[in-house]
């Protein structure tokens, strides 16, 4: 996606999308600023007041609020919000705990390079509750999924996934804390993998309809 054989590499330009305690951002801040990371976060854009905007400002990295209560209606939104993403020009755009599905438009504006990470392993337990719907469900084994964002609620090309095991004690709390320090860990790890080309979408027939 980024990666050209035929250029000297550079390092990519990453925006993220965060909504929450900003734990996730953090982590992935934190592995950006290595000195052999292929990428750099050049913004944050939260949808709300957040502690993700604390742990931007304290890292020096530039933040846009995109209120949805400051928009009369859905489309301008988002279009808004395509719109503050689209200012810092990314190569890739990283959703870190970002509780908001992304429009039609968004996506078609940053096509095959919106990454999500999702607390389950896809296709199973899709949606906002995926760590409760799995313990509901009464699995041995959850995980951890990274993957490109398409039209649909966590139905983009898995990059990569991570098992984690369902204890016996687990509330839905110590399950999610346990899936969040593989997210931590795995989403930049994937993130550079995609920058570099090391990883790759899987094939998938209906991308070709």
């Amino acid at each position: 996606m980024i990666h050209n054989g035929s250029e000297p590499p550079r390092s990519a330009r990453i925006a993220v999308l965060a909504s929450g305690t900003g734990s996730l951002f953090k982590a992935f801040l934190h592995a950006a600023s290595a000195e052999n990371y292929p990428g750099h976060v050049v913004g944050l854009v939260v949808d709300r007041e957040c502690l993700a905007e604390s742990i931007a400002h304290d890292a020096g990295v530039a933040t846009q609020r995109v209120d949805p209560g400051a928009w009369s209606d859905r489309a301008s939104w988002d279009e808004a919000l395509t719109r503050a993403v689209a200012s810092t020009e990314p190569d890739v755009v990283v959703c870190a705990g970002f509780m908001r599905v992304l429009a039609r438009s968004f996506v078609d504006r940053f096509p095959n390079r919106i990454v999500n990470s999702h607390p389950a392993l896809l296709p199973s337990f899709p949606g906002a509750h995926a760590v409760r719907d799995a313990l509901a469900y009464g699995v041995r084994v959850t995980g951890t999924t990274i993957h490109l964002i398409d039209y649909g609620v966590d139905t983009g090309p898995v990059l990569a996934q991570e098992p984690v095991p369902i204890l016996a004690q687990d509330t839905e709390e110590t399950l999610h804390e346990r899936i969040k320090e593989v997210e931590r860990r795995l989403l930049p790890q994937t993130v550079a993998g995609l920058i570099t080309g090391a990883v790759a979408p899987p094939y998938r027939k209906e991308q070709d309809r």
